[in-house]
């Protein structure tokens, strides 16, 4: 299916009304997953031209991600990972873990960005951060694009890599689902109920009753306030 590839043009706006000269476009991967962590990419590309067929990870092959991934991060001018863990994302709740994670990967970076532009219609960063949200960003803007690539391959990566230590997960099939459900996902659940590296306050698990005394209680009243506002900054 044909598509727009991404430019510049949110990020020369930001340079022409905020005069911000290191712009970082950020992503993230795994928001609705059951298992892994959440993880988060910021990525500094400047206004260089882009490597040929960049565009939204969702829209690309994961042969074509994998390939690419790779050119990406040396093209870029900087870009640095964030996570949040299961047990962050049980403990605060997914706006606050998201924002954990967002803000690793900033940190992350050799140089502070002046302004952020974050894929999507909610600002989970919020201050001091200056932030330009833009829907369906990963696909109209090179930096984000570039970072959504990033993130979702490094996250797949390190899913199918799970269990290669002392526990056998490969009834879960991380590596193909890289921890969202699927058949063969639930299936394990049912069967062996979640592993470290489930998301436990997640509603999956009441429908498992076998399991269901693992649940915990989701997060924090303070959390949950940040969580149900949507939101945690502004926007300019």
């Amino acid at each position: 299916m044909p598509y727009e590839p991404p430019t510049h043009t949110v990020e020369r706006s930001l340079r022409a009304t905020t005069g911000a000269r290191t712009v970082a476009g950020v992503d993230e991967v795994g928001r609705g997953a059951w298992a892994g962590p959440v993880t988060v990419c910021a990525a500094v590309t400047g206004l260089r031209r882009p490597p040929e067929g960049l565009t939204d990870s969702k829209l690309l092959t994961p042969r074509r991600r994998a390939e690419l991934a790779p050119v990406l991060e040396s093209w870029a001018t900087a870009h640095a990972l964030g996570e949040a863990s299961p047990q962050e994302i049980d403990d605060l709740g997914m706006t606050a873990a998201l924002r954990l994670a967002a803000v690793r990967a900033l940190e992350g970076l050799p140089v502070r960005p002046d302004a952020v532009i974050l894929d999507g219609k909610h600002d989970y960063l919020g201050a001091p951060w200056k932030v330009r949200t833009v829907i369906k960003g990963d696909q109209s803007c090179i930096a984000v694009a570039a970072a959504s690539v990033i993130a979702k391959v490094h996250r797949d990566r390190m899913m199918a890599e799970l269990g290669g230590g002392s526990e056998d997960y490969t009834d879960f099939a991380f590596g193909a689902n890289a921890g969202y459900p699927s058949p063969v996902h639930r299936a394990a659940l049912e069967e062996r109920g979640p592993t470290p590296h489930h998301r436990l306050s997640w509603s999956y698990l009441d429908a498992l009753p076998r399991w269901q005394h693992l649940k915990k209680v989701r997060f924090s009243a303070e959390a949950a306030a940040l969580e149900s506002g949507g939101q945690l900054g502004f926007e300019f």
